[in-house]
Parts: structure tokens; C-alpha cells; sequence
């Protein structure tokens, strides 16, 4: 086989993963390759794992086959957060070529150079996680509109159900300086939205390098990073990924508050409304203080977007552990949830723990949450009906309309005739529709 100039791409999970998909395209395009989408037949693929999202091995096992599919001669490489988990694992799937950690990802030319005229499949190269020592940064580009940047890895965290410490090593973080210089690199391309995406958003600022696990005193925050973005030139809009309850501080609340481009929308992280239950997961906050966040939100942003993420069925959890946290987040001034069902995580504390609930209840309390987001959604949709909004508009599956989001999320949906993708257009928000987007209309 010839040495392979073509490669494609697939990306599972967050939006960190994409980000760093992104910035391995462009190590492929500066080395000459040309970029396929996924069913044009690549010489080469590379499929970016996650291991948060249930079901990691069928998911990859599924993109091989289909990249085989489009090509059965092609060179497969799988990285990403299952790939430094679970190696071996996926270099026994037929059809794999190579395996690459977390510290090997980033050097992947260094690697499939050799793999053209390699007879041997499932090579594996992934160290040990602690290897990962060093930050890389990475940003989205593709999509005009929106780009993710990374300006933060890793997590110091020992949350008892989560396996990404040992996916992606410990918390290290971007500069200021470099951060700011791909904040005005994205802005160049006249790209409009910038999305900040971390492991630990919040613990933005422990150095750019890990040596045998010291790290250096921290030089930044988060908020002195966000204050610096807010005067780059060029970018509309800023928006917080996610950050964790225990460090979303009073600071930082009411720099979003006076700020222009930083968005008001919080991703809050929740997990469980139950003392009892956090304590059992190891998180770093109780009930009381996440209340005491959305509350201070809400008092200097009264039109802000909170999502919040939960997890049901968490080993111990009994039927008034949940109504404890349905109750919770039935009360609270929040916008929408992210609800995950508990699967076990193998080498996690909480895969060992007693009490386990069974998966039939899992999902009955899966199924409440769902229907409680619902109406959470639609009560803050419908708040804002008739209301006069600016968005960036966005393409659609359907060419007749494009759809976009209001500064606090608000999907919606216009007529695309006359428009283009990237504007910033005003717009009324008009009615909700069956699948709870708002069907708006130029002002």
C-alpha cells in the first residue's frame, strides 16, 4: 500500500475532544494529507474515544467498521480517553492499526509515518497516564460560527465514579499569554463564538506542566483569564463550557454579569441533591452551597441560562435519596438538566460500593428527570416569548431554516431566506415548537 495521503475523522464526547480532533487535522493538513469527511473512502482514519458516555466500546466498535466500510484497505487509529483506558481492548478489535494514550495522540505523525507498509495490526502505544504531564493546547476550526478552545486538561479530582484522572492525567493549564494569542488566532478567521473547554474549567491555571506530580503555585485564576479574553478584539461572544459549583465564585458571577461577550449562560455541574449521595461520590460541595451558587446567579443575572448536570442511580442511592434530589432541583431557578444514568466505570471506587440500584430503577429515575427538564426548558423558553433577542445564526438539517442561540441558549429557529451563516441578526421570539425550539422572526 501507498503511503497513505488522505486521512478522516470521527469524534466521540465533549467538547474538549473536538477541540483537540481540530488541532491534530491541522498536524494531518501541515504534513500535506488531504481531509475527508468520514464516508469518502480516507487511506486513513482516526476516531477520537470517549469513555464518559455509556457503551465506549460499541461506539468504537461501530465507527471502525464503518470506516471500513468506506475503505477496507484503510489504516485505523483509535485515541482519545477509552484509548488510554482501555488499549488493548481496542487493539483487538478487527480492523484497528494503532493505538495511541493520551501522551502519544499529540505526536501521531510520529507514529502512522511507519504504519503504511505495516503488516501488524493492533499496535499499541500508550503509556502510563502520568505520562500526560504536559499541556497541549488545541482549538475547533470548521464551523465558522463557533470554535472550542482549550485552555485546560486534566483533573486532581477524585470523584468516586469517574475514570477521566486516570483518561487524561492530572490538572495542568494553558498561559494567559498563549491563550489570548489563539483567542485572536480564531478571531482572524472570523469565527464569532468562542467556547472555553476543559476537564476542570474552574481550575484554569496550575502551569502548563506537571514534573513527578509538583506542579507550580498557580499564577492565574480562571476569572483573571476571562477578564483578559473580554479585551480580545474580534470575538462576539464567550461561553463557559462547564465548571465545577465549588469554584464558579462570587467573582466570576459578576464579571459575566457586567461583561458585554461573556455570555449568561452557567453549566453547573450537580450530580446529586442528595448530601448523602455527594458525599458518597466524593464531590467538593454540599446541597447548600450549589443552591447558594444559583442564587447568586440569579440575583446579578436574572436572564441567565443554568444547566446543571445529574447523575440517577448512583450505588446507595434509595427512592428517598432521589426525591431528595427531584425536589431539589424541582425548586430550583434553573433552566434545563444533562441527566446521566450511573453505569459502573471500571478501577472507580463506586464500581465497588454496595447497595447497587437496580438498572430497571435507574432508568424510571432516568425517565422523571427527563420529564422535569422538559418543563424546566419550556417554562424558561416561554418566559422570553415576544421578547426581542440577538443571535448567531447557524446551518440546519433543514436549508430553509437556520437556527442559533440567544445569548442565554435559547435555541430557535428562522427562515434562512436572505440570511447567511455567521450573522448576528435581531430577532423576536416568536412561539415553541413541538420539539421545544422557538420559531422566531426577524425584527
Amino acid at each position: 500500500m501507498a503511503t497513505p495521503r488522505t486521512v478522516a475523522f470521527h469524534t466521540l464526547g465533549c467538547k474538549l475532544n473536538f477541540s483537540e480532533t481540530s488541532s491534530i487535522r491541522r498536524q494531518f493538513e501541515d504534513a500535506g494529507y488531504g481531509v475527508l469527511k468520514f464516508d469518502e473512502g480516507a487511506d486513513m482514519y482516526v476516531i477520537n474515544t470517549c469513555s464518559v458516555t455509556d457503551f465506549a466500546d460499541r461506539k468504537c466498535r461501530y465507527e471502525v467498521r464503518r470506516a471500513l466500510k468506506h475503505n477496507p484497505d484503510a489504516k485505523v487509529i483509535v485515541i482519545g480517553c477509552y484509548a488510554q483506558l482501555k488499549p488493548q481492548e481496542i487493539a483487538d478489535i478487527e480492523g484497528v492499526d494503532l493505538v495511541l494514550g493520551a501522551a502519544e495522540k499529540f505526536e501521531i505523525l510520529k507514529y502512522v509515518d511507519g504504519l503504511a507498509g505495516a503488516e501488524e495490526k493492533g499496535m499499541v502505544v500508550a503509556g502510563d497516564v502520568n505520562q500526560a504531564n504536559t499541556f497541549i493546547d488545541s482549538y475547533s476550526f470548521g464551523d465558522r460560527t463557533r470554535s472550542f478552545l482549550k485552555v485546560q486538561d486534566g483533573c486532581d479530582y477524585k470523584c468516586s465514579f469517574c475514570t477521566i484522572p486516570q483518561a487524561r492525567g492530572a490538572s495542568r493549564s494553558d498561559t494567559v499569554e498563549n491563550v489570548l494569542k489563539n483567542a485572536r488566532a480564531i478571531a482572524a478567521k472570523g469565527t464569532k463564538e468562542i467556547v472555553l473547554t476543559g476537564v476542570n474549567l474552574g481550575d484554569f491555571g496550575n502551569g502548563t506542566e506537571v514534573i513527578e506530580g509538583i506542579k507550580p503555585r498557580k499564577e492565574a485564576l480562571f476569572a483573571d483569564l476571562i477578564k483578559e479574553l473580554d479585551q480580545v478584539e474580534g470575538i462576539e461572544r464567550f461561553r463557559i463550557s462547564s465548571i465545577e459549583p465549588n469554584l464558579l465564585t462570587e467573582e466570576i458571577i459578576e464579571f459575566v454579569a457586567q461583561s458585554n461577550r461573556f455570555l449568561p449562560h452557567f453549566h453547573v455541574p450537580l450530580q446529586s441533591g442528595s448530601d448523602k449521595i455527594l458525599k458518597l461520590m466524593r464531590r467538593r460541595y454540599k446541597s447548600d452551597l450549589y443552591q447558594s451558587r444559583v442564587s447568586a446567579i440569579k440575583k446579578h443575572i436574572p436572564h441567565c441560562c443554568i444547566g446543571v448536570d445529574v447523575i440517577v442511580g448512583f450505588p446507595g442511592e434509595t427512592d428517598d435519596d432521589f426525591l431528595d434530589t427531584y425536589n431539589f432541583l424541582k425548586d430550583l431557578d434553573i433552566s434545563y438538566l444533562h441527566v446521566f444514568t450511573y453505569s459502573e466505570r471500571a478501577n472507580t471506587p463506586a464500581a465497588e460500593m454496595q447497595n447497587v440500584v437496580p438498572i430497571a430503577k435507574r432508568r424510571e429515575r432516568y425517565e422523571m428527570l427527563r420529564i422535569l427538564s422538559e418543563k424546566k426548558k419550556r417554562a424558561f423558553y416561554e418566559e422570553y416569548i415576544g421578547s426581542t433577542q440577538t443571535v448567531l445564526l447557524e446551518k440546519s438539517k433543514n436549508e430553509d431554516f437556520y437556527t442559533g442561540f440567544t445569548s442565554n441558549y435559547i435555541k430557535i429557529n428562522i427562515p434562512s431566506k436572505g440570511l447567511e451563516v455567521n450573522d448576528m441578526v435581531d430577532i423576536k421570539l416568536v412561539s415553541i415548537n413541538d420539539k421545544c425550539n422557538v420559531e422566531a422572526a426577524l425584527v
